[in-house]
């Protein structure tokens, strides 16, 4: 088996069992209220189903896009996110009091789904050709800048679960690019002030975070949902209740089919269903990082460690949250949850997670890779042409040896 081949088909094998599993859950927790809203219990499962199809020919067509293509369209990828975030500001029609959402005729896109990836391709193309910042004022310019205003307009829609998930990518990218951790702990301590200074400016926020530390404290209020998915994943037992037969899902916890599926899974699945989906993420995080290992190209190993980021960082922060481990911010679970966006897009990494995969291993970069110390693919290629040098030397003194010693015997003669 080639390179990269069995680590392809383990991300091809997770993603669809994740995807195929999403679907079926997404009916079980949204059939009886659609039966009872519009008397058709598959009208989650339908458009579910759409959003899948979009997602995985997005995925295949990825998969056989050369992955260097997109360092040269990364600056576009960013400007267009940008241009689509501040239009969803403008021309967004408020759901629940947040805008998030660009309508186009039945159809919805989330915009700040599309930045978290764009983000993560524009900063591993940034630093494949650049030394990795090795200070706090480094770090700030210009990563400081441009993804700072990227969280203060997701942070205006507001959609701080978004935020938080871009700045676990990009950390991730750093990281593996070889910043020095004093200076993404400097980093990360701002950003731990920026959060709690969002957090805190925000009542409903304010209430979420008060409500994880003591969610029982006001159970039937700010806790409710908290409450609520503690108790279903608790009802379930080990092996659980049976597929469809959740009650939590009824009237009692909010959002069942979308942040908080996790909860139903649990519930209906037990802890054997709950460890199985956390096993998933594990195999696709170990997976991913292994595909990054093998990558020789520094954008692809930058890349690869971002898009693995982008899928398991988001399922961390979704199952710490249903788990009662981090304040809710509203993020759904990849693959599982309902919502076309935010599928798409992460159908879509896969695709480029496949492509490096599969090219990565083999791929020779144009450019050294400034991330490393040893400087060792710039040396390797000096070391090859001195050695073609001297060999072309050796050469070209045989070739003349004869005709030399052509020439001194007509010499001597004379």
């Amino acid at each position: 088996m080639k390179a990269g081949q069995l680590e392809a088909r383990i991300l091809i094998l997770v993603t669809l069992a994740l995807v195929a599993f999403g679907l079926v859950m997404v009916f079980s927790a949204t059939s009886a209220a659609a039966a009872i809203g519009d008397g058709d219990p598959g009208y989650y499962l339908k458009r579910q189903g759409i959003y899948a199809l979009a997602g995985l020919a997005l995925m295949i067509g990825l998969s056989r896009l050369d992955f260097r293509r997109l360092r040269e369209v990364a600056p576009a990828l960013v400007i267009l996110s940008l241009v689509l975030c501040l239009a969803v500001l403008v021309f967004a029609e408020p759901v629940n009091g947040a805008r998030r959402w660009l309508t186009f005729g039945p159809a919805t896109f989330q915009p700040s789904e599309l930045a978290k990836l764009t983000v993560g391709i524009w900063a591993a193309a940034y630093l494949a050709r650049r030394k990795p910042p090795r200070t706090l004022g480094e770090l700030a310019r210009p990563f400081g800048l441009l993804v700072g205003l990227f969280c203060l307009l997701l942070l205006a829609e507001p959609d701080l679960g978004t935020t938080l998930s871009l700045l676990v990518l990009l950390a991730a990218v750093l990281l593996v690019s070889g910043v020095p951790l004093r200076t993404l702990a400097a980093g990360g301590a701002l950003v731990a002030l920026g959060t709690l200074l969002a957090i805190w400016l925000e009542p409903y926020r304010r209430a979420r975070f008060l409500s994880f530390v003591d969610p029982w404290s006001d159970a039937d209020g700010t806790g409710f949902q908290t409450v609520q998915a503690m108790i279903s994943l608790g009802s379930g037992g080990l092996l659980g209740n049976g597929l469809g037969e959740s009650v939590g899902k009824v009237n009692y916890l909010p959002e069942a089919h979308t942040d908080m599926i996790f909860a139903i899974v649990g519930e209906e699945l037990g802890l054997v269903g709950v460890a199985a989906v956390i096993g998933a993420y594990a195999l696709f995080a170990f997976t991913g990082l292994r595909v990054a290992l093998a990558c020789r190209d520094p954008f692809g190993k930058r890349l690869a460690v971002g898009v693995t980021a982008l899928v398991c960082g988001q399922a961390a922060i979704n199952l710490s949250a249903v788990l009662g481990l981090a304040p809710l911010t509203g993020i759904p679970l990849p693959f599982v949850s309902y919502g076309g966006s935010n599928l798409i897009v992460q159908l879509t990494a896969v695709g480029i997670l496949l492509n490096i995969a599969a090219g990565g291993v083999r791929a020779r970069s144009a450019v050294s890779d400034r991330g490393r110390r040893d400087g060792g693919s710039r040396t390797a290629r000096a070391r090859d042409r001195g050695r073609a040098t001297r060999a072309g030397r050796r050469g070209d003194v045989r070739r003349l040896a004869p005709s030399l010693r052509g020439t001194a015997r007509s010499r001597g003669g004379v």
